[in-house]
């Protein structure tokens, strides 16, 4: 009990062995199989209202009512006491352009180009990438390469800005949103399951372990029926 009063509730003891960070997409339904009939609607559209509700809390006006404009391409470093809440950095629906889901409310669902978004997992003091921002890329897990011919990566290239990191945990950084970037899947072979697996890459970036396929990386398929 003695030692248990020693422990802050706002930032862990050790973090000197922070383990690299694991990721999650979304939408996020019925397992890591997204499959659907572009020509009917009651198919895809589970996905895209998933999505609407996901991105909710990314509203433009939402942002800029709770959160501040930092300056990109580097590390949001906040002092003071652990207890003291942090600002957080903005991160609009709008930077997901063709993947926000304003000018298309499908997302692209209802033309067999699905968006999928990707987000790491949140690491109290965790600063990925060490100083460069980490990148996306996709390819063909397992099969033909050929099945999977054009993905575009929103925002910019594809990559997680510094300015949203570290992240100082639940109690302190109460308004923050983790960074997304959007996969736009614009040319899959149809009437196939294909096999996708999404990487990041950046130093200490760990994506090549067998034993944990959410290490830095995550597999799933697209099966897109006409």
């Amino acid at each position: 009990y003695v030692m248990l009063l020693t422990l802050s509730p706002y930032t862990p003891r050790f973090r000197d062995r922070v383990s690299p960070p694991g990721v999650m997409i979304r939408p996020y339904l019925n397992g890591f199989t997204i499959a659907f009939n572009v020509s009917q609607p009651n198919t895809w559209q589970p996905y895209v209202d998933s999505m609407h509700h996901f991105l909710a809390a990314y509203d433009d006006k939402v942002q800029e009512e709770k959160n501040i404009e930092c300056v990109p391409g580097q590390y949001f470093i906040q002092g003071g006491n652990d207890s003291e809440e942090k600002k957080a950095c903005q991160f609009k629906r709008s930077l997901l352009q063709n993947c926000s889901g304003i000018e298309d409310p499908t997302f692209g669902y209802s033309k067999g180009q699905p968006c999928i978004l990707l987000k790491m997992n949140r690491i109290i003091g965790y600063r990925p990438g060490s100083g460069v921002p980490v990148s996306v890329d996709c390819k063909v897990q397992k099969g033909n390469e050929s099945h999977l011919r054009s993905v575009d990566f929103y925002p910019g290239n594809g990559t997680f800005d510094l300015m949203y990191y570290p992240y100082y945990g639940k109690f302190t950084h109460v308004n923050y949103t983790s960074p997304l970037v959007a996969m736009h899947f614009t040319d899959v072979q149809k009437n196939y399951s294909v096999p996708i697996q999404c990487r990041l890459n950046g130093k200490g970036i760990i994506n090549d372990l067998n034993s944990d396929r959410f290490l830095g990386r995550i597999i799933f398929t697209l099966s897109i029926g006409k």
